[in-house]
């Protein structure tokens, strides 16, 4: 194995796992730290864990778990991926888990770098950008869970870390990978063992990529391993195996959690053509809407590929937070996320496209699935999993933000067809 990857949430994970395969790589994604070995023709593995929200103690302690599970599988090369919007809060985990894996691995310094320009995040001066706008300003200020009202990534990640966060500007960055490498080299000889490094374009990326090809370890979101398979090729590592990725036909259903402005109009435009079921936490609360009551309603409507959505507007999510408690409120929409999934593949649905990343961790988890193939990919950001056994399925886990107005609709067509 030469890369191992851990990535702090499931749909994180796929999106990291879309771009190594896409690069040449042969890519399996794993849930949670796997419990065997992986198999002998892995290039490449992305363990997906689910420490994204949880306290910071916590995640260090399972990150540096599927670190130890790497380093045993011979790992060259590590990356710690978490979200392109730098989804965190002031206590962590981002900058906690960073630091824990730079000590493990005796690095002596990490990049910064969440940038994914083809999902329009982009970083300039250390500030982040979502679409043109400041990430402050993006929407995701009003997350239910790790509101992001801060754009500048520096100031941001030392709220969370114990030492001072660096900086590589975009005039370096556009010198190419030579100067990219020597100021990293500066940023720590300096103490500064975090760095933030700009970039705009995928070539920014590519030649970020390049100047990593002799670092221990990595952080960013996907984009950051856009240059890392033609390191390996470069050095005839890499043999260019595919994925075998298979579509599977048979009933269909889409889960929406995120409460993004992204994906309230994907549900919007889906339900245009497809009946919906609308999640409230209030009922969720009260036992009036149950994971079986949900499933009776997507079996009265399996041939059309029925919705099943939590998503709702930020007023609406935080008055019911207000009411319930926020952990209390999500915990019940997660487990009723996880319920309703394992009802439907025992009900026989065999493509489930799920949005949001807390929601696509409770359904994985729920159907205890341990590992997923890579297959094409249906938006940036986004492949067709696919995991076989007594019950096969294909799945599609999107993060909130991301995806074309459509996507639900593509999602559903490249796992199969009814």
């Amino acid at each position: 194995m030469l890369l191992g990857c851990i990535a702090d949430d499931f749909t994180g994970a796929s999106d990291l796992a879309n771009t190594l395969a896409k690069g040449g790589m042969a890519t399996i994604q794993f849930v949670g730290v796997p419990k065997a070995a992986a198999a002998p023709d892995c290039e490449t593995a992305v363990v997906a864990l689910k420490t994204r929200s949880i306290p910071a103690a916590e995640a260090v302690a399972q990150s540096l778990q599927a670190l130890r599970w790497l380093q045993a599988r011979g790992c060259r090369q590590f990356l710690f991926k978490y979200c392109s919007t730098f989804d965190s809060t002031p206590a962590g985990n981002i900058g906690p888990v960073a630091e824990a894996l730079l000590d493990a691995l005796d690095a002596p310094v990490a990049v910064i770098c969440p940038v994914f320009p083809a999902t329009g995040r982009t970083l300039y001066f250390g500030h982040l950008f979502v679409g043109g706008r400041l990430l402050s300003e993006s929407g995701m200020q009003n997350h239910p869970l790790n509101p992001m009202t801060d754009p500048d990534i520096r100031r941001w990640l030392r709220l969370q870390t114990k030492g001072e966060v660096g900086l590589v500007p975009y005039s370096v960055v556009r010198q190419g990978s030579g100067a990219i490498e020597a100021a990293l080299e500066g940023e720590a000889e300096a103490g500064r063992r975090l760095a933030v490094v700009d970039a705009i374009t995928d070539d920014d990326l590519l030649a970020i990529g390049a100047a990593l090809a002799g670092a221990k370890l990595i952080t960013g979101g996907s984009g950051i391993a856009l240059g890392l398979p033609e390191n390996f090729r470069s050095a005839g590592l890499l043999a260019g195996r595919g994925s075998g990725y298979q579509p599977l036909n048979g009933p269909g259903v889409v889960l929406s959690g995120s409460c993004s402005s992204a994906s309230m109009g994907q549900v919007a435009k889906y339900r245009e053509r497809h009946p919906g079921l609308a999640v409230s936490p209030d009922r969720l609360m009260d036992g009036s809407l149950t994971a079986g009551g949900a499933l009776a309603f997507v079996k009265e409507h399996f041939s059309e590929a029925p919705m099943i959505y939590s998503t709702a507007e930020p007023d609406a999510v935080q008055a019911a937070q207000a009411r319930h408690g926020r952990e209390k409120v999500a915990a019940a929409i997660e487990e009723f996320f996880g319920e309703l999934a394992r009802g439907l593949v025992e009900s026989g649905a065999t493509r489930i496209v799920v949005g949001g990343g807390e929601t696509s961790g409770a359904v994985v988890t729920a159907l205890d699935l341990d590992h997923f193939r890579i297959g094409p990919e249906i938006d940036p950001g986004v492949p067709a999993l696919a995991t076989d056994g007594p019950r096969p399925i294909r799945l599609a886990l999107k993060s909130g933000n991301f995806g074309a107005p459509d996507f639900y609709e593509k999602a559903l067509s490249a796992l199969g067809s009814q």
